[in-house]
Protein backbone atom coordinates (compact mmCIF):
# COMPACT_ATOMS: atom_id res chain seq x y z
CA UNK A 1 0.00 0.00 0.00
CA UNK A 2 1.43 3.35 -1.01
CA UNK A 3 2.47 6.05 1.44
CA UNK A 4 0.25 8.52 -0.42
CA UNK A 5 -2.90 7.05 1.11
CA UNK A 6 -1.63 6.68 4.67
CA UNK A 7 -2.94 8.92 7.43
CA UNK A 8 -1.81 8.94 11.06
CA UNK A 9 -4.74 9.37 13.42
CA UNK A 10 -3.85 11.04 16.73
CA UNK A 11 -5.94 11.00 19.93
CA UNK A 12 -5.54 13.57 22.69
CA UNK A 13 -5.74 11.77 26.03
CA UNK A 14 -5.49 14.13 29.03
CA UNK A 15 -6.52 17.06 26.87
CA UNK A 16 -10.11 15.85 26.75
CA UNK A 17 -10.56 16.78 30.43
CA UNK A 18 -9.52 20.43 30.11
CA UNK A 19 -12.95 22.00 29.57
CA UNK A 20 -12.73 25.65 28.60
CA UNK A 21 -8.99 25.38 27.95
CA UNK A 22 -9.44 22.56 25.48
CA UNK A 23 -9.06 24.75 22.37
CA UNK A 24 -5.80 26.25 23.63
CA UNK A 25 -4.39 22.81 24.41
CA UNK A 26 -5.32 21.39 21.02
CA UNK A 27 -3.96 24.47 19.23
CA UNK A 28 -0.61 24.07 21.04
CA UNK A 29 -0.51 20.35 20.30
CA UNK A 30 -1.09 21.01 16.60
CA UNK A 31 1.71 23.59 16.57
CA UNK A 32 4.07 21.18 18.33
CA UNK A 33 3.24 18.38 15.90
CA UNK A 34 3.83 20.66 12.92
CA UNK A 35 7.18 21.73 14.37
CA UNK A 36 8.23 18.13 14.99
CA UNK A 37 7.30 17.20 11.42
CA UNK A 38 9.09 20.07 9.66
CA UNK A 39 11.56 17.64 8.01
CA UNK A 40 8.55 16.00 6.31
CA UNK A 41 7.73 18.86 3.97
CA UNK A 42 4.77 17.25 2.19
CA UNK A 43 2.98 15.99 5.31
CA UNK A 44 -0.10 18.01 6.29
CA UNK A 45 -1.88 18.31 9.63
CA UNK A 46 -5.63 18.76 10.03
CA UNK A 47 -7.96 18.24 12.96
CA UNK A 48 -11.50 17.74 14.21
CA UNK A 49 -12.89 18.12 17.71
CA UNK A 50 -11.71 14.60 18.62
CA UNK A 51 -8.73 13.82 16.41
CA UNK A 52 -5.67 15.18 14.63
CA UNK A 53 -5.00 13.71 11.19
CA UNK A 54 -1.56 13.67 9.56
CA UNK A 55 -1.65 12.96 5.83
CA UNK A 56 1.74 11.41 5.12
CA UNK A 57 1.64 11.86 1.32
CA UNK A 58 5.02 10.66 -0.04
CA UNK A 59 6.65 10.20 3.38
CA UNK A 60 7.07 6.89 5.19
CA UNK A 61 4.48 6.87 8.02
CA UNK A 62 6.83 4.79 10.19
CA UNK A 63 9.43 7.57 10.09
CA UNK A 64 6.77 10.14 10.98
CA UNK A 65 5.66 7.87 13.84
CA UNK A 66 9.18 7.92 15.26
CA UNK A 67 8.91 11.69 15.68
CA UNK A 68 5.35 11.62 17.01
CA UNK A 69 6.08 9.22 19.87
CA UNK A 70 8.02 11.98 21.66
CA UNK A 71 5.38 14.73 21.35
CA UNK A 72 3.70 15.39 24.70
CA UNK A 73 -0.09 15.63 24.60
CA UNK A 74 -0.56 12.64 22.30
CA UNK A 75 -2.39 9.73 23.96
CA UNK A 76 -2.29 7.29 21.04
CA UNK A 77 -1.62 7.31 17.32
CA UNK A 78 -2.24 4.81 14.57
CA UNK A 79 -1.21 4.44 10.96
CA UNK A 80 -4.44 4.20 9.04
CA UNK A 81 -6.04 4.60 5.67
CA UNK A 82 -9.05 6.71 4.68
CA UNK A 83 -11.94 4.94 3.00
CA UNK A 84 -15.23 5.96 1.43
CA UNK A 85 -18.38 5.26 3.43
CA UNK A 86 -19.04 2.13 1.46
CA UNK A 87 -19.35 -1.33 3.00
CA UNK A 88 -17.67 -3.19 0.14
CA UNK A 89 -14.68 -0.83 0.13
CA UNK A 90 -14.38 -1.07 3.91
CA UNK A 91 -14.34 -4.86 3.70
CA UNK A 92 -11.69 -4.84 0.98
CA UNK A 93 -9.45 -2.41 2.89
CA UNK A 94 -9.73 -4.31 6.20
CA UNK A 95 -8.89 -7.60 4.45
CA UNK A 96 -5.94 -6.04 2.62
CA UNK A 97 -4.48 -4.64 5.84
CA UNK A 98 -4.99 -7.91 7.70
CA UNK A 99 -3.23 -9.94 5.02
CA UNK A 100 -0.29 -7.54 4.92
CA UNK A 101 0.13 -7.75 8.73
CA UNK A 102 0.35 -11.56 8.48
CA UNK A 103 -0.76 -12.45 12.02
CA UNK A 104 -2.87 -15.35 13.29
CA UNK A 105 -5.60 -13.78 15.43
CA UNK A 106 -7.48 -10.48 15.15
CA UNK A 107 -10.23 -8.30 16.53
CA UNK A 108 -12.25 -5.52 14.88
CA UNK A 109 -13.07 -2.43 16.98
CA UNK A 110 -15.41 0.12 15.43
CA UNK A 111 -16.36 3.59 16.60
CA UNK A 112 -19.14 5.40 14.78
CA UNK A 113 -19.29 9.16 15.09
CA UNK A 114 -21.55 9.09 12.02
CA UNK A 115 -24.54 7.13 13.34
CA UNK A 116 -26.22 7.13 9.93
CA UNK A 117 -23.71 4.67 8.48
CA UNK A 118 -24.28 1.03 9.37
CA UNK A 119 -26.86 -0.33 11.76
CA UNK A 120 -24.45 -0.30 14.72
CA UNK A 121 -20.76 -0.55 15.61
CA UNK A 122 -21.25 -4.25 16.25
CA UNK A 123 -22.71 -4.61 12.76
CA UNK A 124 -19.52 -3.13 11.23
CA UNK A 125 -17.38 -5.38 13.42
CA UNK A 126 -19.19 -8.51 12.22
CA UNK A 127 -19.23 -7.34 8.59
CA UNK A 128 -15.44 -6.84 8.42
CA UNK A 129 -14.59 -9.85 10.59
CA UNK A 130 -16.67 -12.09 8.35
CA UNK A 131 -14.81 -10.84 5.26
CA UNK A 132 -11.42 -11.59 6.87
CA UNK A 133 -12.50 -15.03 8.16
CA UNK A 134 -13.81 -16.07 4.74
CA UNK A 135 -10.69 -15.01 2.87
CA UNK A 136 -7.80 -15.85 5.19
CA UNK A 137 -6.59 -18.22 7.89
CA UNK A 138 -7.12 -15.68 10.66
CA UNK A 139 -9.05 -16.55 13.82
CA UNK A 140 -10.97 -14.10 16.01
CA UNK A 141 -9.61 -13.49 19.52
CA UNK A 142 -11.53 -10.77 21.36
CA UNK A 143 -9.33 -10.88 24.48
CA UNK A 144 -5.69 -11.08 23.32
CA UNK A 145 -5.58 -10.61 19.54
CA UNK A 146 -2.26 -10.35 17.74
CA UNK A 147 -3.81 -7.76 15.44
CA UNK A 148 -6.31 -5.05 16.38
CA UNK A 149 -8.03 -3.40 13.45
CA UNK A 150 -9.66 -0.14 14.51
CA UNK A 151 -12.34 1.47 12.37
CA UNK A 152 -13.56 5.04 12.86
CA UNK A 153 -16.64 6.15 10.97
CA UNK A 154 -16.65 9.94 10.53
CA UNK A 155 -19.19 12.14 8.82
CA UNK A 156 -17.58 12.09 5.38
CA UNK A 157 -15.25 9.09 5.41
CA UNK A 158 -13.94 6.20 7.47
CA UNK A 159 -10.44 5.36 8.70
CA UNK A 160 -9.14 1.81 9.05
CA UNK A 161 -6.12 1.52 11.33
CA UNK A 162 -3.77 -1.14 12.66
CA UNK A 163 -1.11 -1.28 15.37
CA UNK A 164 -2.14 1.58 17.59
CA UNK A 165 0.85 3.01 19.47
CA UNK A 166 0.98 4.73 22.82
CA UNK A 167 1.97 8.38 22.74
CA UNK A 168 4.04 10.35 25.24
CA UNK A 169 0.83 11.56 26.97
CA UNK A 170 1.00 14.55 29.33
CA UNK A 171 0.32 18.12 28.15
CA UNK A 172 1.67 19.88 25.04
CA UNK A 173 4.88 21.78 25.81
CA UNK A 174 4.04 25.45 26.19
CA UNK A 175 0.54 25.34 27.63
CA UNK A 176 1.71 25.78 31.24
CA UNK A 177 4.06 28.71 30.64
CA UNK A 178 7.85 28.93 30.75
CA UNK A 179 10.43 27.97 33.39
CA UNK A 180 14.20 28.25 33.82
CA UNK A 181 15.98 24.92 34.37
CA UNK A 182 19.32 24.79 36.18
CA UNK A 183 21.08 22.35 33.86
CA UNK A 184 24.25 20.53 34.81
CA UNK A 185 25.84 17.77 32.80
CA UNK A 186 24.69 15.04 35.19
CA UNK A 187 21.91 12.46 35.15
CA UNK A 188 19.31 14.32 37.18
CA UNK A 189 18.64 17.68 35.53
CA UNK A 190 17.82 16.28 32.05
CA UNK A 191 15.28 13.97 33.71
CA UNK A 192 13.84 16.95 35.60
CA UNK A 193 13.54 18.70 32.22
CA UNK A 194 11.63 15.72 30.83
CA UNK A 195 9.26 15.65 33.81
CA UNK A 196 8.45 19.35 33.49
CA UNK A 197 7.99 19.27 29.72
CA UNK A 198 5.58 16.37 30.16
CA UNK A 199 3.42 18.67 32.28
CA UNK A 200 3.34 21.25 29.48
CA UNK A 201 6.14 23.56 30.66
CA UNK A 202 8.41 25.20 28.08
CA UNK A 203 12.01 25.41 29.29
CA UNK A 204 14.90 27.78 29.00
CA UNK A 205 18.09 26.39 30.54
CA UNK A 206 20.90 28.00 32.49
CA UNK A 207 24.30 26.34 32.83
CA UNK A 208 27.10 27.46 35.15
CA UNK A 209 30.50 26.93 33.54
CA UNK A 210 33.79 27.18 35.42
CA UNK A 211 36.42 27.42 32.73
CA UNK A 212 39.35 26.90 32.74
CA UNK A 213 38.66 24.50 35.63
CA UNK A 214 36.04 22.71 33.55
CA UNK A 215 36.80 21.72 29.97
CA UNK A 216 35.07 22.65 26.74
CA UNK A 217 33.99 19.01 26.62
CA UNK A 218 31.81 19.61 29.69
CA UNK A 219 29.95 22.40 27.88
CA UNK A 220 29.60 20.36 24.69
CA UNK A 221 28.15 17.56 26.80
CA UNK A 222 25.42 19.90 28.05
CA UNK A 223 24.63 21.01 24.50
CA UNK A 224 24.39 17.37 23.41
CA UNK A 225 21.98 16.62 26.27
CA UNK A 226 19.75 19.46 25.11
CA UNK A 227 20.00 18.18 21.56
CA UNK A 228 18.61 14.86 22.76
CA UNK A 229 15.79 16.63 24.61
CA UNK A 230 14.72 18.53 21.48
CA UNK A 231 12.60 15.53 20.56
CA UNK A 232 10.27 16.80 23.33
CA UNK A 233 10.77 20.56 22.84
CA UNK A 234 11.98 21.53 19.37
CA UNK A 235 14.23 24.38 20.49
CA UNK A 236 15.99 25.43 23.68
CA UNK A 237 17.78 28.60 24.68
CA UNK A 238 20.84 27.75 26.74
CA UNK A 239 22.10 30.59 28.96
CA UNK A 240 25.77 29.93 29.78
CA UNK A 241 27.11 31.73 32.86
CA UNK A 242 30.81 32.27 33.54
CA UNK A 243 30.69 31.23 37.20
CA UNK A 244 34.43 30.96 37.92
CA UNK A 245 34.97 34.45 39.47
CA UNK A 246 32.03 33.95 41.84
CA UNK A 247 33.21 30.49 42.91
CA UNK A 248 36.73 31.74 43.61
CA UNK A 249 35.34 34.60 45.69
CA UNK A 250 33.23 32.17 47.72
CA UNK A 251 36.19 29.92 48.47
CA UNK A 252 38.30 32.92 49.44
CA UNK A 253 35.75 34.51 51.82
CA UNK A 254 33.87 31.51 53.29
CA UNK A 255 34.42 28.19 55.01
CA UNK A 256 35.00 25.35 52.56
CA UNK A 257 32.32 23.24 54.25
CA UNK A 258 29.71 25.90 53.37
CA UNK A 259 30.96 26.42 49.80
CA UNK A 260 28.38 24.23 48.04
CA UNK A 261 25.51 25.82 49.96
CA UNK A 262 26.75 29.30 49.08
CA UNK A 263 27.33 28.35 45.44
CA UNK A 264 23.81 26.98 45.16
CA UNK A 265 22.39 30.16 46.68
CA UNK A 266 24.30 32.25 44.15
CA UNK A 267 23.17 29.97 41.31
CA UNK A 268 19.49 30.30 42.14
CA UNK A 269 19.85 34.08 42.57
CA UNK A 270 21.47 34.41 39.15
CA UNK A 271 18.94 32.00 37.65
CA UNK A 272 16.05 34.01 39.10
CA UNK A 273 17.40 37.28 37.69
CA UNK A 274 17.85 35.71 34.28
CA UNK A 275 14.44 34.03 34.47
CA UNK A 276 12.82 37.40 35.14
CA UNK A 277 14.63 38.90 32.15
CA UNK A 278 13.32 36.21 29.77
CA UNK A 279 9.79 35.96 31.26
CA UNK A 280 10.11 32.60 33.04
CA UNK A 281 7.69 32.07 35.93
CA UNK A 282 9.59 29.51 38.05
CA UNK A 283 12.95 27.81 38.44
CA UNK A 284 13.42 24.06 38.00
CA UNK A 285 16.11 21.94 39.62
CA UNK A 286 17.05 18.25 39.43
CA UNK A 287 17.43 17.79 43.18
CA UNK A 288 16.30 14.59 44.92
CA UNK A 289 15.85 14.69 48.68
CA UNK A 290 18.87 13.37 50.58
CA UNK A 291 20.84 12.33 47.49
CA UNK A 292 23.87 14.55 48.26
CA UNK A 293 24.88 17.08 50.93
CA UNK A 294 23.22 20.04 49.18
CA UNK A 295 19.95 18.12 48.87
CA UNK A 296 19.08 17.51 52.52
CA UNK A 297 15.92 19.19 53.80
CA UNK A 298 18.01 21.73 55.72
CA UNK A 299 20.15 22.54 52.67
CA UNK A 300 17.16 22.91 50.40
CA UNK A 301 15.50 25.22 52.92
CA UNK A 302 18.56 27.48 53.14
CA UNK A 303 18.95 27.54 49.34
CA UNK A 304 15.26 28.38 48.82
CA UNK A 305 15.54 31.41 51.09
CA UNK A 306 17.95 33.08 48.66
CA UNK A 307 15.16 33.73 46.14
CA UNK A 308 11.49 34.68 45.98
CA UNK A 309 10.72 32.72 42.81
CA UNK A 310 9.33 29.19 43.31
CA UNK A 311 11.76 26.34 42.64
CA UNK A 312 10.12 23.20 41.23
CA UNK A 313 11.93 19.93 41.99
CA UNK A 314 10.10 17.20 40.05
CA UNK A 315 12.55 14.48 41.18
CA UNK A 316 12.34 15.31 44.89
CA UNK A 317 10.78 11.97 45.93
CA UNK A 318 12.58 9.71 43.46
CA UNK A 319 15.57 7.48 44.19
CA UNK A 320 18.60 7.27 41.95
CA UNK A 321 17.56 4.02 40.28
CA UNK A 322 14.23 5.54 39.24
CA UNK A 323 15.99 8.58 37.82
CA UNK A 324 18.50 6.41 35.93
CA UNK A 325 15.68 4.30 34.48
CA UNK A 326 13.97 7.38 33.04
CA UNK A 327 17.27 8.79 31.74
CA UNK A 328 17.81 5.56 29.81
CA UNK A 329 14.27 5.63 28.43
CA UNK A 330 14.63 9.18 27.12
CA UNK A 331 18.15 8.64 25.78
CA UNK A 332 20.20 10.98 27.99
CA UNK A 333 21.93 8.47 30.27
CA UNK A 334 24.94 7.58 28.12
CA UNK A 335 25.75 11.26 27.57
CA UNK A 336 25.17 12.19 31.21
CA UNK A 337 27.74 9.69 32.47
CA UNK A 338 30.54 10.94 30.22
CA UNK A 339 33.46 11.84 32.56
CA UNK A 340 33.50 15.63 32.05
CA UNK A 341 33.15 17.38 35.41
CA UNK A 342 30.85 20.35 36.00
CA UNK A 343 31.50 23.37 38.20
CA UNK A 344 30.06 21.81 41.37
CA UNK A 345 32.14 18.65 40.97
CA UNK A 346 35.37 20.56 40.36
CA UNK A 347 34.88 22.69 43.49
CA UNK A 348 33.33 19.92 45.61
CA UNK A 349 34.52 20.32 49.23
CA UNK A 350 35.88 17.33 51.12
CA UNK A 351 33.49 17.69 54.07
CA UNK A 352 30.39 19.66 53.02
CA UNK A 353 27.93 20.65 55.70
CA UNK A 354 24.67 18.67 55.47
CA UNK A 355 22.64 20.80 57.89
CA UNK A 356 23.69 24.37 57.13
CA UNK A 357 22.59 27.16 59.45
CA UNK A 358 21.06 30.20 57.78
CA UNK A 359 22.72 32.49 60.34
CA UNK A 360 26.17 31.24 59.34
CA UNK A 361 25.35 31.51 55.66
CA UNK A 362 24.28 35.12 56.05
CA UNK A 363 27.46 35.97 57.95
CA UNK A 364 29.58 34.50 55.15
CA UNK A 365 27.57 36.45 52.60
CA UNK A 366 28.22 39.68 54.49
CA UNK A 367 31.89 39.24 53.52
CA UNK A 368 30.95 38.77 49.87
CA UNK A 369 29.45 41.55 47.78
CA UNK A 370 26.40 39.58 46.71
CA UNK A 371 24.95 42.01 44.18
CA UNK A 372 28.37 42.67 42.64
CA UNK A 373 28.95 39.02 41.79
CA UNK A 374 25.42 38.47 40.58
CA UNK A 375 25.68 41.50 38.26
CA UNK A 376 29.08 40.31 37.05
CA UNK A 377 27.68 36.88 36.18
CA UNK A 378 24.66 38.36 34.42
CA UNK A 379 26.88 40.63 32.35
CA UNK A 380 28.83 37.66 31.03
CA UNK A 381 26.12 35.31 29.71
CA UNK A 382 26.33 33.58 26.36
CA UNK A 383 23.05 32.43 24.82
CA UNK A 384 23.06 29.43 22.48
CA UNK A 385 20.05 28.02 20.60
CA UNK A 386 19.81 24.25 20.37
CA UNK A 387 17.42 23.02 17.67
CA UNK A 388 15.96 19.60 16.83
CA UNK A 389 17.06 20.07 13.21
CA UNK A 390 20.33 18.42 14.16
CA UNK A 391 19.13 14.87 13.49
CA UNK A 392 22.35 13.45 14.94
CA UNK A 393 20.66 13.79 18.34
CA UNK A 394 17.92 11.24 17.50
Amino acid sequence: MSYQNSTIVVTYGELSTKGANRKDFIRQLRLNIKKALEPFEEATVSYTYNRIYILCKNHDPKLISEKLKWVFGIATFSIGYPCELNEDKLKALALDLAIKENKKTFKIETRRRNKKFGNSSDYINRLLAGEILRNSEYQVDVHHPELRIKVEIDEKQAYVMVNQQQGAKGYPVGVQGKAMLLLSGGIDSPVAAYMMMKRGVQLDCIHFAAQPYTSQNALEKVKTLLGILTKFQPEFKLHIVNFTPTQLEIYEKASESYAITLMRRYMVRIAQKRAEQVKCKVLVSGESLGQVASQTMESIDVINRAVSMPIFRPLIGMDKNEIIRISKEIGTYETSILPFEDCCTIFDPKDPVTKPKLEKVLKFEEKIEVDKWIDLSLSDIEVVKISFQNDEFF
